[in-house]
């Protein structure tokens, strides 16, 4: 299972940004997480794989939505209301397993992050 994560980029705080992350091969649950500089990589959403079940951090909970489309294989992370907290390379992964989760060495496969940094 390969995974390509896109769509970070430079933004000013309060704006919206979508990432995608394109799967190939067979993926079930999938999650984001993100790693800020000099900082661990932590948990931000997950999504099981019919889309029912999501979890998110309580940082991002109320601004964040993770969706997905099964038969593009794309999950996607809307991000409302940014703020400079947020700023991290951002990572999806996937997990042979049909529910999301929130722990890290629960995820067999990564991406190879996207960056986003939000300006104040």
């Amino acid at each position: 299972v390969q995974l390509q994560a896109s769509g970070g980029g430079l933004v000013q705080a309060g704006v919206s940004l979508r990432l995608s992350c394109a799967a190939s091969g067979r993926t079930y649950g999938m999650g984001w997480f993100r790693q800020a500089p000099g900082k661990e990589r932590e948990f931000v959403a997950a999504i099981s794989w019919s889309g029912g079940n999501t979890y998110y951090a309580d940082s991002v909970k109320g601004r964040f939505i993770v969706s997905r489309d099964n038969a593009k294989k794309m999950v996607y992370l809307q991000m409302n209301s940014l703020k400079p907290e947020d700023t991290a390379v951002y990572y999806c992964a996937a997990r042979t397993d049909y529910r999301g989760s929130y722990y890290r060495y629960e995820y067999d496969y990564w991406g190879q992050g996207t960056l986003v940094t939000v300006s104040s």
